[in-house]
């Protein structure tokens, strides 16, 4: 596959908002694996940044359910309940449809071109790409097409959402064999974002999540 495609460009981050991008993803990917504890010092030599930093972005990793704190024992990241999945299939049922909607309504010209460059990355042969790239890309779409909403407390609801669903996907990842057939399915919920159909955008989300749930369900 071809580099990396950019996000959306923003404004120059804080050391604490760094530091919280890097430990989320590093959550959501698992590459702090679920009930590990979480090392502070190890933290902010890895990403550069002093401590102060780090205990900022895991208060905020706290409230998003993936760090949890014990009084006297420290912080770790959560374990993945599958419990939860139902709780996380029902938000994102409702609003994923929601936000694919209006990202095909609303998304700006750099946006749609973050979108079609996104595309491209889906037209290449995905059924050998690394899983791990896989997971990334898959990422990348939906992030992106939060942000194409224009809503942004819509967009931090369902980064939320996605990042705890994505933790799910990737301790199940071993067993699923439609990983690739899953991330194609972005194309073409991007084609009806960049066509402004919005309807079609709707159905594609909605079918999307759907087929989520019952690929983790069929596994379990």
């Amino acid at each position: 596959m071809s580099d990396p495609v950019k996000t959306p460009a923003t404004a120059p981050r804080s050391l604490a908002e760094r530091a919280y991008l890097a430990i989320r993803d590093q959550l959501v990917m698992l590459d702090i694996a679920p009930g590990e504890p979480i090392n502070e010092d190890a933290l902010a030599r890895g990403l550069e940044v002093g401590r102060t930093p780090v205990r900022e972005a895991l208060k905020r990793l706290e409230n998003e359910r993936l760090v949890a704190v014990f009084p006297r024992r420290g912080t770790f990241a959560t374990d993945v309940n599958i419990a939860d999945l139902g709780h996380i299939f029902e938000v994102r049922h409702t609003l994923e449809p929601m936000a694919a909607a209006m990202a095909a309504e609303r998304a700006s010209n750099a946006e749609r071109a973050l979108l079609a460059a996104l595309l491209e990355k889906l037209d290449d042969d995905v059924e050998r790409t690394p899983s791990d790239a896989l997971m990334r890309l898959d990422l990348d779409v939906h992030r992106a097409i939060y942000h194409s909403t224009g809503n942004p407390f819509l967009e931090d609801t369902l980064i939320r959402y996605d990042n705890l669903a994505t933790r799910i996907w990737c301790v199940f990842l071993p067993r699923l064999k439609t990983m690739a057939g899953h991330i194609a399915e972005h194309r073409f919920l991007i084609q009806a974002v960049l066509d402004g159909d919005h309807d079609a955008a709707r159905h594609v989300a909605a079918s999307h999540v759907k087929d989520f749930e019952t690929a983790i369900r069929a596994v379990i």
